[in-house]
């Protein structure tokens, strides 16, 4: 089959690729929610209430990542034309969705708590971390049909998917 051919693996390059789109789209989710936030709680230093915001943003990527994978796309995945589907080949569930959400902080949680065991600085902490999404990106080759192994455990896999055919307006 062709590299791009409908409901294939996506290429290591491309996932990555939107991957970091979709990381660049994030700045705006975390930017309304930042502000938000602080407005609802009255929080005036940006070190204020840090935890508490931290956990505000846990939910709403949560809410954000859960409502599209269970819709089957994100904004930068429909620009790259992949898609998220179960082992089955349909659409996922929200509790898949939220499984996948949970399971895909293993891109960021094991080089942060090593970061925070070792008392890093953030400069040696954002090598550590770089590092990681390499390597855990790189793990993606062992899998048999090429998948992130937090899809594999969440039981998604991600797809080529041709655009859907837009509806003409008269």
């Amino acid at each position: 089959m062709p590299p791009n051919a409908e409901g294939t693996t996506p290429s290591l390059r491309r996932r990555m690729a939107c991957w970091l789109y979709e990381g660049m789209l994030m700045f705006g989710v975390v930017f309304i929610s930042g502000y938000l936030f602080s407005a609802l709680t009255q929080t005036r230093n940006a070190l204020d209430n840090r935890h508490g915001l931290q956990a505000f943003l846990f939910v709403i990527f949560g809410i954000y990542f859960v409502w599209f994978w269970a819709k089957g796309q994100t904004l930068a995945m429909k620009t790259w034309n992949i898609r998220v589907i179960d082992t089955q080949g349909r659409s996922i569930s929200q509790m898949r969705a939220l499984k996948r959400y949970v399971l895909s902080w293993l891109w960021f949680l094991p080089p942060l708590l090593v970061s925070w065991g070792a008392k890093l600085s953030a400069a040696e902490a954002l090598v550590i971390l770089g590092g990681w999404i390499a390597i855990w990106a790189l793990l993606s080759r062992f899998h048999p049909e090429r998948q992130f192994w937090h899809d594999a455990w969440a039981g998604t896999r991600l797809i080529h998917s041709a655009p859907l055919p837009r509806k003409r307006r008269i």
